[in-house]
């Protein structure tokens, strides 16, 4: 049995499954499997993975059903105890399952381990994901999940380690959810698990746009849904309603971004204006167009390598 399982979706991604295959094939530390399942790519992927000649890739097609049914069908055919997930477009630095099986092994106890990461935006802008409270070299088990997640998620997709018997607890990916799936699981077991996390950076994520928390466009009635799904954790937990907040800013602004005022006012009227910061509740004060100006020049600066955001 090999120690880590890293699960691969893959869905039209041959311009860059080469490399991300490449940052995981090279890690330092070697007793892994790698299961790639293929969903339904329609493009050049299967034959860029098939360049690549070594034992522990493991190859499996399957009918497209979508990013969550692909990664739990990984989970299903991962030999390991430990299940740890790259996307198809992201990419490792050589330590990275070095330095999830250093949590794993000091803190057994944990239900999630994570480690630093950096966005890159534009192919080239490289910005590392900041924490609250968090010093720059924390390496054990976090105090308040929620809280420390409030700029960046310490949770993410391509950072993270899952033991299978956690899974087995608290459920898999939620395949009826095509957006914010992932950050529903995340909470899930961090409402009821310990989290570990190693501040290094050794992970990347490819932005293919500036959004930031779960405000992307597509799909956004899942995220409302996601809002909605944990009301009764969020009365006896302060911190966690707080980042519920946060989210709920960020998808009520895309909601008035996008013309929908019925919807903003819905959401807006659940938050807590007293979890904002000061930048928060005057962009929820803000006219449509403001909000649209002021996300142009958002992008702009990122062009320009500045990242300013209303959660940092």
């Amino acid at each position: 049995m090999t120690y880590f399982s890293v699960i691969i979706p893959l869905y039209n991604k041959e311009k860059h499954i080469k490399d991300t295959l490449k940052s995981a094939l090279a890690q330092t530390f070697t007793d892994f499997e790698v299961v790639i399942v293929n969903d339904g790519s329609t493009d050049g992927s299967v034959e860029k993975v098939n360049f690549f000649k070594d034992e522990r890739i493991k190859l499996h097609s399957i009918k497209n059903h979508g990013v969550s049914f692909a990664r739990n069908y990984g989970i299903e055919k991962a030999l390991s105890e430990n299940i740890v997930f790259l996307d198809a477009d992201d990419y490792w630095y050589p330590t990275h399952l070095d330095n999830l099986k250093q949590l794993i092994e000091q803190f057994p106890e944990c239900g999630l381990y994570t480690t630093g990461y950096e966005s890159v935006f534009y192919y080239k802008n490289i910005f590392e994901a900041k924490f609250l409270d968090l010093d720059k070299d924390f390496f054990g088990v976090i105090d308040d999940y929620f809280h420390h997640s409030l700029i960046n998620q310490i949770a993410w997709t391509s950072a993270v380690a899952i033991p299978k018997k956690i899974l087995d607890t608290h459920g898999n990916f939620d395949t009826t959810m095509k957006s914010g799936q992932d950050a529903d699981l995340w909470t899930r077991i961090a409402l009821n698990e310990k989290v570990a996390f190693d501040a290094r950076i050794s992970a990347q994520k490819i932005m293919t746009s500036s959004q930031n928390h779960l405000s992307k466009t597509a799909h956004v009635s899942d995220r409302v849904t996601l809002l909605n799904k944990f009301t009764e954790q969020e009365k006896t937990n302060p911190s966690f309603k707080k980042y519920m907040d946060y989210n709920r800013f960020s998808i009520a602004i895309e909601r008035k971004m996008s013309g929908h005022s019925e919807t903003f006012k819905r959401i807006k009227k659940d938050i807590d204006l007293r979890n904002l910061n000061t930048k928060q509740v005057l962009l929820l004060k803000s006219p449509k167009g403001v909000l649209n100006t002021l996300k142009k020049l958002q992008n702009f600066l990122l062009k320009h390598r500045i990242y300013l955001s209303a959660f940092r």
